[in-house]
């Protein structure tokens, strides 16, 4: 007789290639509407399922780890943050996450970029002058920017979505830094152009535009905060493509007002966006676009069936993520 199918349940729709595939190899249960689970639906899905695959909108914390019970032995977490998820209490309970690491890194850097020229440039200033239909024609001095070339990209967290940015704003003629908790190796950095700053305050302090590109992790919340903010020059901007905690929004907030920084590209929150946020000129606001793409979205999806097919067959996910990775 041919052993019991794997049970999945998916939290949120998902490209219909990967659903369907979902649904050869294993017994899944699909979201019907594309809306986040309540928490009591989270609850009864982890209680009554093998595997969970989850997204970035549902967030699973001790208390809900603690009631799934015994049935659920794997999250395989459809994306690459895991922040969302307590790890460490899925370990404590012999339960694995896995995520997806890598296939956005491309596509969110090319939203990061698309962020710091949105900014300099002044490009959706641009876009509502020209659908407002007030243009009316070129001025020596309107809308003026500043030039990419020779401005020091300052990046935080050298990971791959920072190198990938690295490796983009070099071909801008943009001068790279960067900050991460663990140096570079010398060939990788001779490689990438980039210059090593220990500490990250002196690094803010001298830099043109800030690109936050590291994860959400207790050492990171509030990583640039109103202290460090400060430290940016009154003309230099700030990019994130990575997770919204990373920087204290309401003190981004003030100083964007104040005009203590010159602009802002954000497509990540704090919960969500701060509505004083939309009422600046300054501002480029995106709704967490940066993995959006056709082709992400898919490569995300299979990595997604690796890891619950390779744990199927008996094996580690090659995706597994444990807290020392954190």
């Amino acid at each position: 007789m041919p052993s019991e199918r794997l049970s999945v349940v998916v939290t949120r729709r998902l490209p219909e290639p990967v659903e369907a595939r979902l649904c050869e190899l294993f017994d899944t249960t699909l979201r019907p509407d594309d809306v986040p689970m309540t928490r009591d639906e989270l609850n009864e899905a982890m209680r009554g399922t093998d595997v969970l695959v989850p997204t970035l909108s549902d967030r699973i914390d001790a208390a809900m780890i603690s009631q799934a019970g015994g049935k659920l032995k794997l999250i395989a977490n459809y994306g690459a943050g895991v922040d969302h998820i307590d790890v460490a209490t899925a370990r404590q309970r012999g339960i694995l996450v896995s995520n997806t690491p890598g296939a956005a890194a491309d596509d969110t850097a090319d939203m990061t970029m698309a962020l710091i020229l949105g900014v300099v440039r002044r490009v959706p200033e641009g876009i509502a002058m020209m659908q407002s239909g007030v243009w009316s024609g070129w001025s020596p001095t309107a809308l003026l920017g500043g030039r990419m070339a020779g401005r020091r990209l300052g990046i935080l967290g050298m990971g791959r979505i920072g190198q990938a940015v690295a490796r983009r704003a070099a071909a801008f003629g943009m001068q790279i830094h960067y900050h991460n908790r663990k140096r570079l190796r010398p060939e990788t950095e001779a490689d990438l152009g980039a210059t090593y700053w220990e500490s990250l305050d002196q690094m803010v302090a001298r830099m043109d535009v800030i690109s936050v590109n590291c994860p959400h992790t207790p050492s990171t919340f509030h990583l640039m905060n109103a202290r460090r903010l400060k430290l940016m020059k009154p003309d230099a901007v700030i990019v994130n493509t990575s997770r919204g905690e990373v920087i204290d929004q309401n003190a981004l907030t003030r100083m964007l007002r104040a005009n203590e920084i010159a602009g802002a590209g954000l497509d990540v929150y704090e919960d969500a966006a701060n509505p004083r946020l939309r009422e600046l000129k300054n501002v480029v606001l995106l709704p967490h676009m940066g993995s959006a793409t056709v082709e992400a979205r898919l490569e995300m999806g299979e990595r997604v069936l690796v890891n619950i097919k390779t744990f199927d067959d008996g094996h580690r996910p090659p995706d597994q993520v444990v807290p020392a990775m954190l």
